[in-house]
């Protein structure tokens, strides 16, 4: 299949592009990728023949539109005001999605469907997505360019020349993590978390079905120019068995994939490439792969590590990383690299919402398994000897002999994270920092990163602290966590309510004007709704499930310490699930809260209940091993 085509590069003229189709017969579609508030990707199956023969038309947005009821775009494509045009994006790589399943008979090749992404326009404003991180980065690098400029001499800068920089670059990565397991097949929670606790599983050697899926997965990758650095697996899993006919089976096991930088847009883009292709490749090899950020509690979740970076680009064309401090050796940062830090870590409060706004995102971000629940960084010991701390919520990669390499690393991120949008709100926080920082030298801005709570600062909080080099779970208690670094919210209400709390922090990301209050009120009430909805209709009637099999157990030999027990779960039961005329079980209180928009009510509920089901879990399975 050397000669299949993968990708389009961007800014590809349409005569080629046309030409490059032709020489293609196997690509038999188009589909065009639009990406809603919710980080929902659009498809379809449009004949190649159509856009060949309308290509301008799909670049001007006449060819294809959709409607609010397909994309997920509330209070802007509404049922009486719907239409929403598709013009295509030239300014990024074309992929083409090949179907291995389905071969065309003249060419004996799989069918493919070229994927263009497109941009969603409702009354002649671009509503998407990806819209919204191109719109956002063009107005920080106009300024950010103004603000460099102004300055001559930026600490930790003194080496670049402010008046030669030509243009200013975003450059992002995502890490992604995923499990895979045998389709149909239960995990057995226990065992997984004891093998996690003893480390059998993080880069240990892949074996049968799963080596072979994730062979291939970076082998196609690379095809499409992704550059992949590493496949391993994670922490996550157990030993895998071996059937009858030697195939391996009841494969459960957490896998990563890490691919090369990019243009922050482009980025994104690739990151929706892996996660189509690594799902199909492991389905094909016999295995279910999900990307949910916790899957299974009481084992690792999926994080999706976004690092964040920053450029110029100087008239004679070189590189200049703007993070990096002209001596490594001495600072940590540049000034520019002190204030993206801090603006990101001052505003974080809004930025949350948006990196995790689902039932699924905040049950990984708990204490424990390395989860980013505090808002703090880590530089390190000292400038010379570069250190990873894997317990803080962003930190500072670095590498002394690769200037380049220095970046932040977002931990909060997981696989289902809109990054468009997160990304948006992060450079636009990053921008804030910057504007501070520029005026100061790289002294005065680590003694502001690594004050103490209490203490006055001239852009950080007074109240607040920014930086550790502990471990936060080890080294803290849990009521020193909240008060050092700001408590952590506890459901998905929680979450986006920080967008109402802090309005001088919500003007910060939206700025720029592309991400402003009907993007956010969109983005809002979608998620709401998403939280509402899969807490009636999945996670209440889940647990519901759990209480009813923690059944009473008949026993021949029944001690004080069963009875004992079985009282307390009982009574636990009925807590959660049973209703009388005078009072209503926790379920349905939840229920009706939700029902009735007491979104407030709602949240503190969800918190009991999540605390009273991991109780009667907790006791039931006490109380069965009690039973002989």
């Amino acid at each position: 299949m050397e000669d299949l085509l993968y990708k389009i590069p961007a800014e590809t003229p349409k005569e080629k592009i046309l030409a490059m189709l032709k020489e293609h017969p196997e690509i038999k579609f188009v589909s065009l990728v639009g990406i809603d508030l919710a980080g929902n990707d659009t498809d379809e199956k449009i004949p190649i023949r159509i856009f060949l023969k309308d290509i301008d038309d799909f670049y001007a947005g006449t060819a294809v539109q959709t409607d609010g009821s397909s994309v997920v775009l509330p209070g802007i494509a509404t049922l009486n005001n719907a239409k929403v045009d598709m013009p295509i994006d030239p300014s990024v790589n074309w992929f083409v999605d090949y179907n291995y399943e389905n071969y065309d008979e003249e060419t004996e090749k799989p069918i493919g469907t070229l994927r263009i992404p497109s941009f969603l326009i409702h009354e002649g404003k671009r509503v998407d997505s990806r819209a919204v991180l191109m719109d956002t980065l063009e107005y920080v690098k106009k300024e950010l360019l103004a603000l460099l400029k102004s300055h001559k001499s930026i600490s930790g800068l003194e080496h670049v020349n402010t008046e030669d920089i030509a243009d200013i670059e975003f450059t992002s990565a995502t890490e992604l993590e995923f499990w895979v397991k045998t389709p149909l097949e239960e995990a057995d929670i226990a065992e997984m978390s004891a093998s996690q606790v003893m480390q059998e599983q993080y880069w240990q050697r892949t074996r049968g079905a799963v080596r072979t899926a994730l062979e291939q997965s970076v082998i196609l990758a690379d095809k499409y120019g992704l550059k992949v650095e590493m496949g391993h697996k994670e922490v996550g899993g157990i030993k895998s068995h071996m059937d009858e006919s030697g195939q391996m089976s009841h494969v459960c096991e957490q896998i990563e994939m890490d691919w090369c930088f990019d243009d922050a847009l482009q980025s994104t883009d690739n990151e929706l490439l892996v996660r189509t292709l690594v799902k199909e490749i492991f389905r094909e090899n016999g295995l279910e792969v999900t990307f949910k950020a916790k899957p299974m509690i009481g084992v690792a979740g999926n994080g999706e590590h976004t690092h964040i970076g920053m450029a110029a680009r100087m008239k004679d064309g070189s590189i200049v990383n703007l993070f990096s401090a002209k001596d490594m050796a001495k600072d940590f940062l540049s000034a520019v690299g002190y204030g993206a830090i801090m603006g990101l870590l001052k505003n974080y409060e809004v930025i949350n919402p948006l990196v995790s706004a689902t039932n699924d995102s905040l049950n990984r971000l708990k204490p424990g398994f390395e989860a980013p629940v505090c808002i703090v960084t880590s530089l390190g010991h000292t400038p010379a000897v570069p250190s990873r701390n894997r317990t803080i919520l962003a930190g500072l990669v670095r590498d002394l002999s690769n200037p380049m390499a220095t970046r932040f690393e977002l931990r909060a991120c997981n696989p289902y994270t809109n990054t468009y949008i997160a990304l948006a709100a992060i450079y636009s926080a990053v921008l804030d920092g910057v504007k501070v920082a520029v005026d100061k030298t790289t002294s005065e801005l680590l003694d502001e990163l690594s004050k103490k709570p209490g203490e006055a600062g001239f852009y950080l909080e007074k109240d607040r602290a920014y930086r550790s080099e502990d471990d936060v779970f080890e080294d803290y208690t849990a009521e020193e966590r909240d008060r050092l670094f700001g408590a952590p919210p506890a459901t998905v209400w929680e979450n986006l309510e920080n967008l109402s709390n802090y309005p001088e922090k919500k003007a910060v990301i939206t700025a720029g004007g592309a991400l402003n209050d009907a993007i956010l009120h969109s983005f809002v009430e979608g998620a709401l709704l998403r939280w509402k909805t899969e807490l009636i209709s999945r996670i209440i009637p889940e647990n519901r499930n759990i209480v009813r099999s923690a059944k009473e157990i008949d026993a021949d030999n029944v001690t004080d310490q069963d009875s004992y027990n079985w009282t307390k779960i009982s009574g636990i039961r009925s807590y959660l699930a049973k209703d009388s005329i005078d009072e209503k079980s926790l379920f349905t209180l939840l229920t009706n809260a939700l029902n009735a928009g007491d979104y407030a009510t709602a949240s503190g509920l969800q918190v009991e209940m999540y605390d009273k089901v991991e109780e009667l879990k907790r006791l039931y399975d006490a109380y069965k091993k009690n039973m002989i």
